[in-house]
């Protein structure tokens, strides 16, 4: 990725997923970074979405957030279950991108 070199994984979840989208639907996406001086609530401003057809609503993770994700928590099962990954950095420790 030559604007974010970082990039280690970048997915989308929520109705564009499950293939439920409508009118008024956003697309939520979700990029793990190596990793991030800024706060998370910060993180997803460095990410220009505006040439997307749709509004989209970006959450960006560090690699160790990722990896703590609690599995037990709802918001991670769905996740796990629905995200569809676009795109998988070289690194052997992301052969499986679930939390």
């Amino acid at each position: 990725m030559r604007l974010h070199p970082d990039a280690l994984l970048i997915g989308y979840f929520g109705s564009y997923a499950r293939g439920d989208w409508g009118v008024g639907s956003d697309l939520d996406l979700i990029i793990v970074v190596e990793a991030s001086d800024l706060p998370f609530e910060q993180r997803s401003a460095e990410w220009d979405t505006t040439s997307l057809p749709v509004p989209a609503d970006v959450l960006v993770y560090t690699l160790s957030e990722w990896v703590d994700l609690e599995p037990g928590r709802r918001f991670t099962r769905m996740l796990a279950h629905e995200t569809v990954w676009l795109y998988r950095g070289e690194r052997p420790a992301l052969t499986s991108a679930t939390p």
